[in-house]
């Protein structure tokens, strides 16, 4: 996965914020994740507003004043794991 890639939250996949932390549940695999702040950020700007994983990773930059490379890594991080847990998709 690259930062120019465009990334879509699953359609098997229930979002709730549960006690400031965002709780994720495939319903295809029962499967539950959670994120923290960022990661639940990096959710709702995939869910909501789209865009590559650079334009997200800029407007982590921009929110939390970190690096943009350690936003670009954090973004890179969490969606090959959100990926590998059948959690987002790759955009064609």
């Amino acid at each position: 996965m690259e930062l120019t890639d465009t990334v879509s939250t699953s359609d098997d996949v229930v979002a709730r914020v549960v006690a400031g932390e965002t709780v994720l549940l495939n319903l295809a695999t029962g499967t539950y994740f959670g994120l923290n702040e960022v990661g639940g950020r990096i959710w709702h700007l995939l869910d909501t507003e789209g865009g590559t994983l650079a334009e997200i990773a800029t407007k982590l930059q921009t929110e939390f004043d970190v690096s943009g490379e350690n936003a670009a890594a954090d973004v890179l991080s969490l969606m090959v794991s959100l990926s590998e847990h059948g959690l987002v998709q790759q955009a064609a």
